[in-house]
């Protein structure tokens, strides 16, 4: 992840998702431009076109917290992208830990022995760290179960997996922008970015959109091979210990079909099994 000019990429990027009808703009058959143009934004944000000219090539770069408020807003940025284009200005001072790779014994032992239901540690790169058993019978239809953007985007399976293909696509890359973001040299998200911007065009296609999400809670249909299709609802939560790291929990409605199909899997997860599962990243 180059940090050459990234405002600069993610200002392009989002005025190009902007239609000049959706911030009263008259609109001509003309247009050379998909989105607004330099200028539109400009007399949006009440700056002159040649100032921000210069802040989306980089010549400026230190704008006021009050010009970044207007673009914001003229770019129609909701606050998860909003505080990402603050962030690009202004990063935060460079004293952060690199992610954690290794998930803790404690952790491992909380979630085999304590959570029934499926559970994982993922890392800023989306990596699969780690998951109790049900974690790992629930992604069981994967050929291997290393990494969710892989998976999801690369492995024939996750068409069928994620009944919303494409929302569960949009929301994963846009949450692979917000989780990398306190990495921004971190070897291994540069790899993932790299591996599936060549391989995935459909990836390639989202991530230069610059959407900036985290996924915290989420409701998703899923289909799985043995037990059907579920409703789940999932829960992200901050490892502390460890930074870069999150645990997720899946879990169902009470009384539901859903509820009845998590019932079953944990059943599968405590058999033993023949075959070849799908396997945690190491």
């Amino acid at each position: 992840m180059t940090r050459e000019n990234q405002l600069g990429d993610f200002l392009r990027a989002r005025r190009d998702l902007v239609s000049p009808q959706e911030v009263g703009l008259p609109w001509h058959m003309s247009r050379r431009v998909k989105g607004l143009r330099r200028d539109e934004v400009a007399l949006l944000a009440g700056v002159s076109t040649d100032y921000y000219t210069r802040l989306e090539q980089g010549r400026e770069r230190h704008p006021s917290e009050q010009v970044l408020g207007a673009v914001a807003r003229a770019l129609r940025l909701d606050d998860s992208a909003a505080a990402h284009l603050f962030q690009l200005v202004q990063p935060a001072p460079r004293t952060a830990a690199a992610p954690v790779t290794t998930v803790s014994p404690e952790l491992s032992c909380l979630m085999e022995h304590f959570l029934d239901l499926p559970a994982c540690i993922v890392g800023p790169a989306l990596d699969i760290l780690a998951a109790n058993r049900s974690g790992r019978q629930l992604f069981s239809g994967f050929a291997r179960m290393d990494n969710q953007l892989r998976m999801l985007f690369l492995d024939p399976a996750g068409r069928r997996f994620y009944r919303d293909w494409e929302r569960a696509a949009r929301g994963m890359v846009s949450n692979l922008r917000a989780q990398a973001a306190p990495f921004p040299d971190d070897p291994r998200i540069a790899q993932v970015i790299g591996e599936l911007s060549l391989r995935s065009p459909a990836f390639a296609q989202l991530w230069a959109r610059y959407d900036v999400r985290p996924c915290t809670s989420d409701d998703k249909p899923l289909w799985h091979p043995q037990v059907g299709e579920m409703y789940l609802h999932y829960e992200s939560f901050t490892v502390a210990s460890a930074p870069g790291q999150r645990l997720l929990v899946y879990s169902a409605e009470p009384g539901t079909p859903s509820a009845d199909a998590l019932v079953l899997l944990r059943t599968l997860a405590e058999e033993p099994r023949s075959g070849h599962p799908a396997r945690t990243a190491s």
